[in-house]
């Protein structure tokens, strides 16, 4: 893989416990891959599963669902959990899967294709689907939104200078947008079955707590931690008592709205 990171046994933890499942975009690929191949449902592939959240989404609708990640860590977290029967783990890297030529129904990578070495992971994933086999690729922008009421606007007023300063700590191999990793991407597969989807807007209710703690699996913050401990938690302090403030609550346990603007693409290997 191109570029390692969530691979601390604290980190991956945190990643288990606070990072957010994409449910509503499991049907939205359901649908692509039953649209040329009705009930072709066999093997499911989600690579850089991390602690394997989307992966059990795929459980319910294929016969075998495999994650696959480079971290040990994160394949350990995973394993803690109550996983369906028909779900496993395996540890390797995006670009050297371990299924056979032709094998694989789905390929699927949430949130993750953007560290990998991306026309080698291209090519594998064609090398391991099937003639009409799907390929789908998500994630999402960082700029999330806070929606609490009448306040809502202040929040994000505070959430964008909490980007803003994290952005400095982003890793050089992303570029400045994550958006473009996958448009370049899709532009760049061959199929001509293909579709990409800008943003869908998906709603989770938490805590205000924890948004504070899905901020800090963000690879920015965890870079900057690294780089200013002190800082780096002075900094979520001051975002999450100013958030509080305008809330007008004493508890970070409050309850509020997380909007995530996720953008994803899916295409189909020709027959």
């Amino acid at each position: 893989m191109a570029v390692r990171l969530f691979e601390g046994k604290d980190h991956a933890a945190a990643y288990l416990q606070y990072r957010l499942a994409p449910q509503q975009l499991i049907s939205r690929i359901l649908n692509f891959v039953n649209k040329e191949t009705p009930q072709q449902f066999g093997l499911a592939v989600d690579v850089g599963c991390g602690s394997g959240q989307g992966t059990k989404l795929l459980a319910p609708y294929f016969t075998r669902v495999v994650g696959i990640d480079v971290s040990p860590a994160q394949l350990e977290m995973a394993l803690t959990e109550d996983n369906p029967p028909n779900v496993s783990f395996r540890q390797g890297p995006a670009e050297e899967l371990p299924f056979g030529a032709g094998e694989v129904d789905l390929v699927t990578a949430m949130t993750a294709a953007h560290w990998f070495e991306r026309q080698k992971f291209l090519a594998e994933a064609d090398r391991v689907l099937r003639p009409g086999g799907c390929l789908a690729l998500l994630s999402y922008s960082m700029d999330m939104e806070l929606d609490y009421g009448e306040v809502s606007h202040q929040l994000n007023l505070i959430c964008k200078e909490l980007y803003a300063a994290l952005l400095p700590f982003r890793d050089p191999y992303l570029g400045p947008r994550t958006a473009k990793i996958y448009t370049d991407m899709f532009d760049s597969c061959s199929y001509p079955d293909k579709e990409w989807n800008e943003c869908l807007r998906v709603n989770y209710t938490l805590s205000l707590d924890g948004y504070i703690k899905l901020v800090e699996t963000f690879s920015p913050y965890q870079k900057m931690y690294q780089n200013d401990p002190v800082e780096a938690k002075r900094l979520l302090e001051d975002i999450q008592s100013r958030l509080m403030s305008t809330m007008k609550v004493s508890s970070p346990d409050t309850e509020l709205t997380l909007v995530v603007k996720y953008f994803y693409w899916f295409a189909r290997k020709p027959y």
